[in-house]
């Protein structure tokens, strides 16, 4: 899909909405996925309805935190984006309501499933496969290999080198663990991340944060969403993704309407909006390169081949349960990131 054909559709939908009436009343929106992307169906929706879209910028486990902290008195309409294991928890603690988009036929079957087992209280939107991101200059200037397995990113060279965001705030990390559990098994699993502690110098608060310090040259590695290394690659950064060997897990991103909405018509109007090609092509037009869920639409080239991709069969239902997703980040704190590096 070529920019300046996105930068129409934009234009024309801007100049739809001025037929609207203004008083079309408003919708609060959490909106986890990057800021670019958020602006941008902030003012396409408002601009093509008349409603006035009031956006928070939030991770996904931070955007569940405080759709927890307000349940009783809930501010917020619609959750957008982020990954789709807290959106699940939202689902089975009774924080979104369903709906059963007609559109539904019309998505790829892993959106599909995921509408289905959270009882249609939330949808894919979108999908990514986690990997690592690296800097091939700063890899070049330490003489170090490109990491190509798991089982590379705890060799001693990488000591200092790498960067991962923290799993208690970010669902990335959180992907990352629940995808080497059911790759290696829990214990394994755990030893792993014990001996990759000793590498990281830093886990961020965001999922994008580690990538972001690769491009810039701030750290050599990263595990991340390879999506979100192309993005980085356009403004000039020197940044290149890869999928480790053994098999890696995908985030299924994900969109709730939350119980209790205070504007439930509008709501239900954005929910159905954000499905169609149309709007799914604001992903890539704000660099973003997840795969998007509607089939219909046009899929830049620089998303993922998610056909070249050594995928595990993970487990979304049991991983986005609140009681496994508690039980794994507080082993993971008490574990992992208590330990000296």
């Amino acid at each position: 899909m070529k920019t300046p054909h996105l930068v129409a559709l934009a234009a024309a939908a801007l100049c739809a909405g001025t037929a609207h009436a203004q008083d079309a009343g408003q919708l609060n929106v959490i909106c986890s996925v990057q800021a670019e992307w958020c602006n941008m169906i902030q003012t396409v929706f408002a601009k093509t309805t008349g409603i006035k879209v009031n956006m928070s910028l939030k991770g996904s486990g931070e955007a569940l935190a405080q759709l927890v902290a307000e349940k009783a008195n809930p501010k917020t309409d619609v959750w957008f984006g982020g990954t789709g294991d807290p959106h699940l928890q939202a689902a089975e603690m009774g924080l979104s309501i369903e709906h059963k988009s007609p559109t539904l036929p019309q998505l790829f079957p892993w959106a599909q499933a995921q509408a289905a087992q959270s009882g249609y209280k939330t949808v894919g939107i979108y999908s990514g496969p986690l990997g690592f991101g690296y800097n091939p200059e700063l890899l070049a200037k330490k003489k170090l290999a490109v990491p190509k397995s798991w089982a590379d990113l705890l060799k001693p060279e990488y000591k200092g080198e790498i960067q991962v965001a923290n799993p208690a705030s970010s669902g990335t990390a959180y992907t990352m663990v629940a995808t080497l559990v059911q790759l290696m098994g829990e214990d394994k699993a755990f030893e792993y991340m014990k001996g990759l502690h000793k590498n990281v110098s830093q886990y961020t608060r965001s999922g994008t944060g580690p990538i972001k310090a690769v491009a810039r040259g701030e750290t050599a590695v990263s595990i991340s969403f390879v999506h979100d290394g192309p993005g980085e690659k356009m403004q000039g950064f020197p940044v290149e993704t890869i999928t480790p060997s053994e098999g890696t897990g995908a985030e299924i991103g994900s969109m709730s309407i939350i119980k209790g909405a205070r504007n439930l018509e509008q709501a239900k109007k954005f929910y159905e909006w954000a499905l169609t090609p149309q709007a799914q092509q604001f992903g890539a037009a704000a660099k973003q390169f997840q795969l998007p869920s509607n089939k219909a639409t046009p899929i830049d080239p620089r998303v993922p081949d998610f056909k070249s991709i050594k995928f595990i069969n993970y487990d979304y239902a049991k991983y986005g349960a609140s009681a496994e997703r508690k039980r794994l980040i507080a082993k993971w704190e008490k574990d992992v990131n208590s330990l000296p590096r």
